[in-house]
């Protein structure tokens, strides 16, 4: 019996249970019951999202627009699917701990699961230390624990099965997808994807500007520190690139998505997870387990950490969607 502790707690979110708890449900006390052009949330059978990974005071209040879209009626169990930062993999990894800490208890993983899916693909472990080191994980099991504990009796709450996503080639996430198609397929599996969208800036490597006038996504410019495009305000330009990719995930193509990020390079940290699920979103429609109309992911918020209004100036964006499966 091993525990992975929160080590990001104190840093990136407040290691205080209390405080940790009241905090989440202020920023999903704020999220509309009802989303113009949407709906009422959550919508029956939402069972996938797309949602953040950065500090809370960045990004918490984006994340609570995709926790609160789930739909937890029929849950026993929680897929978690995040980037990997500091272990080069490329493929999958699974975690060798039985419990991962939040401030305010813990996650089971699912043992038997994870069994079962080393089992039947090529899934590396992840080594405690690189395990400890990730935040894409992290950064959402006070939200998944917080949910869960509201909706179940504390003593049972569905168990966790976390996958750290590696840099894949398109082949692996439509290979990784496929295995990963049976539990999206059953209703009682939830899926929580970790990504945050556009990081920008020369810090990043990634000055890309698209001016408004130009169609051709791959038509844009990289910036230097000392560029005043006088078109659209950087901002602006980064938000177009941004949802290009949005909509390149609506579309429910997984090529397409990736002709997306090829065109305009966007850095995207979570493309590869994104793109497992929607690869086995893919084999549920080929297979006609899910209707078409299903599996199509519809963005809830958009943010940016900061308004970038001068070339040596930083950003990254935040983004939350959820799919009705």
């Amino acid at each position: 019996m091993t525990i992975r502790e929160a080590s990001h707690a104190g840093s990136w979110y407040t290691d205080d249970g209390s405080t940790l708890s009241k905090q989440l449900d202020g920023w999903l006390n704020q999220v509309d019951d009802d989303i113009a052009g949407i709906g009422r949330i959550p919508q029956p059978g939402a069972r996938v999202i797309i949602a953040p990974h950065a500090g809370y005071a960045y990004s918490g209040s984006t994340a609570a627009w995709a926790y609160k879209s789930l739909d937890l009626s029929k849950c026993e169990r929680v897929f978690l699917l995040g980037p990997s930062h500091h272990l080069y993999l490329s493929t999958c990894a699974l975690s060798k701990h039985t419990e991962y800490a939040t401030p305010m208890g813990n996650l089971v993983l699912d043992a038997r699961t994870m069994a079962k899916l080393r089992a039947s693909a090529d899934f590396q472990d992840m080594s405690t230390s690189s395990d400890s080191a990730e935040h894409s994980l992290e950064m959402h099991l006070p939200y998944i624990y917080h949910l869960l504990k509201k909706s179940f009796n504390h003593a049972n709450l569905p168990p966790l099965v976390p996958i750290l996503v590696g840099s894949t080639e398109p082949v692996t996430e439509k290979a990784f997808g496929a295995l990963l198609a049976p539990y999206l397929a059953d209703p009682s599996n939830i899926f929580v994807v970790s990504s945050d969208f556009c990081h920008w800036g020369s810090r990043f490597s990634y000055t890309y500007y698209l001016p408004s006038g130009t169609s051709d996504p791959s038509k844009g410019v990289s910036l230097r520190r000392k560029d005043q495009p006088k078109d659209i305000p950087i901002y602006e330009s980064i938000s177009r690139i941004d949802k290009l990719a949005m909509r390149g995930i609506q579309s429910g193509e997984h090529d397409a998505f990736l002709a997306t990020l090829r065109e305009t390079g966007n850095t995207v940290c979570g493309r590869h997870p994104i793109g497992v699920i929607m690869s086995a979103i893919e084999v549920l429609k080929e297979e006609g387990v899910i209707e078409e109309d299903k599996g199509k992911f519809q963005f809830v918020r958009y943010e940016r950490s900061s308004e970038v209004v001068d070339a040596s100036d930083s950003s990254v964006s935040y983004a939350s969607a959820f799919a009705v499966i």
